[in-house]
């Protein structure tokens, strides 16, 4: 199959039949075959009947439904488990992305050797102070982190090879952040295309303030993961040092002083039960740490990994 279309969507009845028609014209003119792929993420709506619909309509419609709302993570792992394609694209079913962004995307992975490329929604029609200044920020953020060089990472307009979302899990809310999962999974070449940003036609946003939270946990999450992932002792053995060492030098301080002048107290005074406390937590964070190396260095992708380098498999 030459190319899959994954579209997780939610109360979005209304525009299902326009999308889809479109998607259909455009791919037919290219001459593809294709499928699309839409996850009904616990609609509420007649969402899923207009899917049921659609697929008895056109045999390149398949459906999956949540029985409830697990978020556009959860909906976009299911659907790049299922999806065939040579070539994924993503996209949203609001109808703001355009479907006529489809062969572009396509040939910048076949033709030009991407393994990713990520829309850039530059002129907007929903540029509003709640959702464009928290974007700014956290793609800014992102770019520094990753060492991405892409100006919109949340964009639901994305094109992969196969090999990429077979290769990723996404989690969480981890989908604003796909091209750093990407980049994790050892795929370094993952380009950007402006695209055409739509105003909204049928019903209202589903993402509230709650995503400006979320946006700073999976912010912090990437921030954590990126640099100590692999080697969690660097972080929390570090830590764990600093406070054993902290706590022993007390101890110590506190036994000479007890030394030199006998008539001291020693286990009645609070700097004794405040560098025993340090010390506590030394040890526990340097065990964390410890316990944390023994995980990632046994975990099975890192296994997969070294049997493929062993092996020379791709």
């Amino acid at each position: 199959m030459d190319l899959s279309i994954v579209v997780p969507l939610l109360n979005e009845a209304e525009s299902l039949p326009e999308l889809c028609a479109w998607i259909d014209r455009v791919v037919k003119e290219q001459n593809l075959s294709y499928e699309v792929i839409l996850i009904d993420d616990g609609s509420t709506d007649e969402s899923w009947d207009v899917i049921e619909s659609l697929r008895t309509s056109n045999p390149n419609v398949k459906g999956i439904r949540f029985q409830r709302n697990y978020g556009k993570s959860a909906a976009l792992n299911e659907g790049f488990k299922a999806a065939l394609g040579d070539v994924v694209i993503t996209m949203d079913a609001d109808l703001q992305d355009s479907p006529d962004e489809i062969p572009e995307l396509r040939r910048l992975i076949v033709e030009d050797g991407y393994d990713m490329i990520s829309g850039w929604k530059k002129k907007r029609y929903d540029n509003t102070l709640t959702k464009n200044i928290p974007s700014r920020f956290f793609n800014w953020s992102t770019r520094r982190i990753s060492k991405i060089h892409l100006h919109d990472f949340n964009c639901g307009l994305k094109s992969y090879r196969r090999k990429v979302v077979k290769s990723i899990e996404v989690y969480g809310e981890m989908h604003r952040y796909i091209p750093v999962l990407a980049k994790w999974a050892g795929f370094r070449k993952i380009g950007e295309k402006v695209v055409e940003h739509r105003k909204r036609k049928y019903g209202t946003t589903k993402f509230g303030w709650e995503r400006f939270v979320n946006g700073f946990l999976d912010l912090a999450s990437i921030m954590f993961v990126s640099k100590y992932g692999k080697r969690p002792m660097h972080f929390f053995g570090l830590i764990g040092t600093i406070f054993f060492l902290i706590g022993f030098a007390m101890i110590a301080i506190l036994v000479i002083g007890k030394i030199v002048d006998s008539t001291k107290g020693l286990t009645n005074r609070p700097p004794f039960y405040i560098s025993l406390t340090s010390m506590v937590i030394g040890t526990q964070l340097f065990m964390a740490g410890f316990l944390g190396e023994l995980i990632a260095r046994n975990a099975p992708s890192r296994n997969a990994y070294l049997i493929e380098k062993k092996l020379g498999i791709e």
